[in-house]
């Protein structure tokens, strides 16, 4: 298997961060179609447990070592991995159960979790840093907000041999990495995380409401706005053409009329006059951009090439963004803050700055800790005009 260290070195020494790493593996392994689907997961599996783990370990640590310890601290099963698991770190396995920390110390190995995001910045009430760092080890769940026929989805899913968990009547949890595209029918479901569904408890649209979904993005919350009230007046903007090309193409998938599309950047105040001049809105969902530390666990690159300048760019960003949209909120209306980050400067103190700057009055404010189901983690904030 000596192929597969080369591979894995290769990877580790190429990927600066940039990109996705789910894009850049993909297309890693185009280059060497002789990988198998077995190699393909292996390397895999050591690529994004390497970020959730080697700045907790010591920097003299040889590198198969550091490898195999990642794969071991992560939960990676034995029997996926057993033919590059060997020399002295072969009887890891043996103690697969127990705290798997402490079997590395017990094996001469210091892992110092606090290492891999040294950085402390205060967390958002109703999670703590420990249990928030344990879970970047983790890989979660595949979540599915089921749309329409769940027991033709259940049969399949039982024909298949997947296992799956109902979180709730229409939020379902499956391993993740199952290929479901293949079994179920396209329009019958959406691909969506279980905190990203709960943010829709706030939506509480009515037919005939204006909504505006400012960073729509692929249009995640437009989506699940418009499948809970389709007969909303429905208006979307992006800074990216080719996402909102991807958010009308996904409307298309699930039968929804097609929404109001502006191309534009809404920390520009003239931009946004241009576009909606006199237009006030019942709701405006402002899912803004942000560190994503509360989605870490499935992008661990992300944490890995972290730059700590970065949060206060993000976090200028987020406020100039809801501080503006604000101006265009129907009196009762409301304007639905959301991030997927777990870190206070984004959430609370974004909050208090909107309290500050606007006519708002905060209604509910909540961090969505999806820790105990396997789950992202989000802030949603509801302020009333």
């Amino acid at each position: 298997m000596q192929y597969i260290w080369e591979h894995i070195k290769t990877i580790l020494e190429t990927y600066k961060g940039g990109a996705p790493l789910s894009y850049f593996l993909k297309n890693y392994f185009k280059q060497y179609p002789i990988l198998g689907s077995r190699d393909r997961k292996i390397l895999s599996e050591m690529a994004y447990n390497w970020y959730r783990c080697e700045k907790g370990m010591p920097p003299e640590m040889p590198f198969e070592e550091k490898v195999i310890a990642a794969l071991y601290l992560c939960g990676t099963q034995t029997k996926l991995i057993e033919p590059v698991v060997n020399g002295p770190l072969q009887s890891l396995w043996l103690s697969y159960k127990q705290d798997r920390i402490q079997v590395l110390e017990d094996n001469g190995i210091t892992f110092h979790i606090q290492d891999i995001f040294p950085y402390e910045y205060e967390l958002s009430d109703g999670i703590s840093r420990e249990d928030w760092l344990y879970s970047i080890l983790s890989q979660p769940d595949l979540f599915l907000r089921v749309r329409k026929k769940l027991e033709r989805i259940t049969t399949l899913l039982h024909q298949n041999g997947i296992a799956y968990q109902m979180l709730s009547d229409n939020c379902m949890a499956l391993p993740n990495g199952v290929s479901i595209d293949k079994i179920l029918q396209a329009d019958d479901y959406v691909v969506q995380d279980a905190s990203s569904q709960l943010t829709g408890n706030y939506f509480e649209p009515q037919p005939d409401q204006y909504w505006y979904d400012c960073c729509a993005g692929a249009g995640g919350k437009s989506i699940l706005l418009k499948d809970m009230e389709p007969n909303i007046n429905l208006y979307v903007s992006d800074k990216r053409g080719s996402i909102l090309d991807n958010l009308e193409e996904r409307f298309r998938l699930y039968h929804h009329k097609l929404p109001e599309s502006f191309l534009l950047d809404v920390t520009d105040d003239e931009q946004l006059e241009l576009s909606f001049d006199g237009q006030l809105f019942d709701g405006i969902i402002a899912d803004v951009p942000c560190t994503g530390s509360g989605t870490w666990a499935r992008t661990p690159e992300q944490m890995y090439f972290y730059d700590p300048s970065h949060l206060d760019n993000v976090s200028m960003l987020q406020r100039k963004i809801a501080t503006n949209v604000a101006n265009y909120i129907e009196p009762g209306g409301k304007l639905i803050y959301i991030t997927c980050s777990v870190f206070k400067q984004e959430n609370e103190e974004a909050v208090a700055h909107l309290l500050n700057e606007t006519s708002l009055v905060e209604e509910h404010t909540e961090l969505i800790n999806g820790l105990d189901y396997k789950a992202d983690s989000m802030f949603v904030s509801v302020l009333r005009n």
